[in-house]
């Protein structure tokens, strides 16, 4: 036993860009891919840990600084910097417990599976993340991992009823057939969006609205590029940081930047795992035949929507704007604003390409993303110095639009970390009444869209 934790320790010391390597191996082997390939996805996803890390170094070691400059000027306090979500990914695979999240929430899908409670086999491991955070969080806190991993599982069983309550969104409005988006990024909004549409529905000036997407696109366009979007907010914090004009331009290009690379590191995690990816929804198709299940895939599938992309470049703006006078906000927006359509996708598909709706309930939606973020920033940036992401001597902390920013994964980390007694039992009687609602509600209408025979 002692040499096992001898073992267990040395990787853990020896840091993440070990670790991973011999994590992925072992979930490889587990889905017969051969060592090698196993091996070779571990060290991609190491070698993307590594290039975020470095990016977030340079980040912060510019933006930290002027964002300091600024909040002393302007008296606006927006130290909280939204380092993106592929920086939080790192963080959560790099946790020393993420081996035991990543299996648990393996296990709850297949249990679920077996037991017929949903219809979503999740194949896309990489967004397990999503799931982990919150219990790596909840773990960070109570220093108890039976609280974390329980976390993680509720999470995912909230995750997998949610893909399949919001499928036929997915089938009917993006016309993508037997798949679902487990995707908790995509997901979360929907919790706000349900009642919130159904609230809007109710008011005939929203449901009426003919306002289209072509009426919005064609003043959008060059600025909805990520790099054009990178250079123009170095450039504003720059000048509200009140630097000459030979500083600001370099905050700008340094900006537009980050923003380029960071999708380019996130997309060697994506590279990495996508071989693990393939062989369990291989393994999971052998195991069980003769099912209708719904293929959960990234909802990378949907935002290239029009509608999608529309909405979220009037959002983006929109977000900075309510960023700088929403009461008890901390985080300046910054890296996760490349991946707003994320955020509103299926928000779109919910109220069916209703611009007017998009933009308020998408409002509503970020706002609760910079409150989350606020309230969890000082844990995040915790857990990222923890695990080795060296964030300088600024006084900074770290956000994302990702993690416990997003309201499902919030509710559920502040269940299981304050006050658990209470607070999981008040969760769990929640969910279980949407649980039986949608079921419900679903069984009524397949019910009225079957033929009458008599």
């Amino acid at each position: 036993m002692n040499i096992i934790m001898d073992v267990f320790n040395f990787f853990i010391d020896a840091g993440p860009t070990v670790m991973l390597p011999v994590i992925i191996t072992i979930i490889g082997l587990i889905f017969g891919l051969k060592i090698t390939r196993a091996f070779k996805s571990g060290l991609t996803l190491a070698i993307g840990f590594a290039g975020i890390k470095l990016i977030l170094d340079f980040m912060t070691t510019n933006v930290g600084p002027a964002a300091k400059a600024m909040v002393e000027r302007t008296g606006v306090k927006l130290d909280a910097l939204d380092v993106g979500w592929g920086s939080i990914a790192a963080v959560t695979w790099a946790s020393p417990i993420i081996a035991i999240l990543i299996f648990a929430i393996l296990i709850v899908n297949i249990v679920l599976l077996i037991l017929k409670k949903t219809q979503t086999l999740d194949v896309d491991i990489w967004n397990y993340h999503h799931m982990a955070i919150v219990g790596v969080m909840v773990y960070f806190v109570t220093k108890n991992v039976l609280l974390g991993v329980g976390a993680s599982v509720v999470m995912a069983v909230i995750t997998f009823k949610m893909s399949d309550w919001s499928q036929p969104l997915v089938e009917d409005f993006f016309g993508i057939p037997g798949v679902s988006l487990p995707t908790v990024s995509a997901l979360s909004s929907l919790v706000i969006a349900w009642p919130l549409n159904w609230l809007l529905d109710k008011i005939p000036f929203f449901r009426k609205s003919k306002f289209t997407i072509k009426d919005a696109q064609k003043y959008l366009g060059f600025f909805g590029d990520s790099m054009i979007m990178g250079l123009v907010i170095g450039l504003v914090i720059g000048f509200l940081a009140g630097y000459d004009i030979k500083a600001v331009l370099q905050l700008g290009v340094s900006m537009s930047a980050v923003l380029v690379l960071i999708p380019k590191m996130t997309a060697l995690f994506m590279e990495g795992l996508m071989p693990i990816s393939d062989a369990a929804q291989k393994w999971s198709q052998e195991k069980f035949k003769g099912r209708r299940l719904f293929i959960g895939l990234d909802a990378a599938v949907v935002v290239g929507n029009p509608d999608v992309i529309t909405t979220a470049l009037i959002i983006i703006p929109l977000t900075i704007a309510m960023a700088l006078v929403l009461p008890g906000n901390r985080v300046l927006p910054f890296a996760d604003l490349a991946v707003v359509p994320f955020r509103v996708a299926m928000v779109v598909a919910l109220t069916r390409g209703n611009l007017l709706k998009n933009i308020v309930i998408g409002l509503v939606v970020t706002a609760s993303l910079l409150w989350c973020g606020t309230a969890t920033s000082p844990i995040l940036t915790a857990i990222a110095k923890q695990v080795g992401i060296d964030l300088g001597s600024s006084s900074m902390l770290i956000s994302s639009f990702a993690a416990t920013s997003m309201i499902q994964s919030y509710l559920v980390f502040l269940a299981f970390s304050y006050q658990p007694i209470i607070g999981i039992p008040i969760l769990l009687i929640a969910f279980a009444g949407a649980w039986y609602y949608f079921d419900k509600v679903k069984q009524i209408n397949k019910e009225n869209e079957e033929p009458v025979t008599e």
